[in-house]
C-alpha cells in the first residue's frame, strides 16, 4: 500500500492524541507522505439553545474556536518535525467533513481515534469513527 496523504482527525481527546502520535510515526515510515491534522468544530443550534440563557452565543461561539486554535497549535507543535505536514480546521458535522476533506484532497488513508463506546451506546449515539467507515471509499485505521 503506498501512502502519500494521510488525515488525523484531531479533537484532543486522549483517543486522538493517540492517533496523532500514530499518524506521526506512519508519516515518518513514509517520508514523502504529507500528513494533515484536522479538526471539526461544530456549532449546531443544540448547543446555542442550551447556553442562550446564561451566554451570549457570540461568546460562545468564540470561546469554542479558541479552544480549538489551541489544540490545533498543541497538534502543530507536534507536527513540526514532518517535512510535510499541516493542520486545517473546519467547522460542520465531524463525520460529514471529515469524509469530504478526505475525498476532495485524494488521501490515502483516514486516522481517527475510537471512544470505545459500548454497543448499544454506539447504536444509540453514533461515533465520528464509525461513520467514516460506513460512508469513505478511503481505508480507515482507528486507533484505541
Amino acid at each position: 500500500m503506498n501512502i502519500s496523504n494521510i488525515l488525523v482527525a484531531y479533537d484532543g481527546s486522549e483517543p486522538a492524541e493517540k492517533a496523532l502520535t500514530h499518524a506521526i510515526d506512519m508519516a515518518q515510515h513514509y517520508p514523502e507522505a504529507k500528513l494533515t491534522v484536522l479538526t471539526v468544530y461544530n456549532l449546531s443550534p443544540d448547543i446555542a439553545l442550551d447556553v442562550a440563557l446564561t451566554v451570549p452565543v457570540l461568546e460562545q461561539e468564540s470561546e469554542l474556536l479558541h479552544l480549538e486554535q489551541d489544540l490545533l497549535k498543541e497538534a502543530r507543535r507536534r507536527i513540526q518535525i514532518l517535512p510535510s505536514a499541516e493542520t486545517v480546521m473546519l467547522e460542520g458535522s465531524p463525520g460529514e467533513t471529515i469524509v469530504n476533506y478526505a475525498k476532495d484532497h485524494s488521501c490515502d488513508l483516514i486516522i481517527a481515534g475510537s471512544r470505545g463506546l459500548g454497543a448499544l451506546r454506539e447504536f444509540v449515539l453514533g461515533s465520528v469513527s464509525h461513520f467514516i467507515l460506513k460512508h469513505s471509499d478511503v481505508p480507515l485505521l482507528v486507533i484505541k
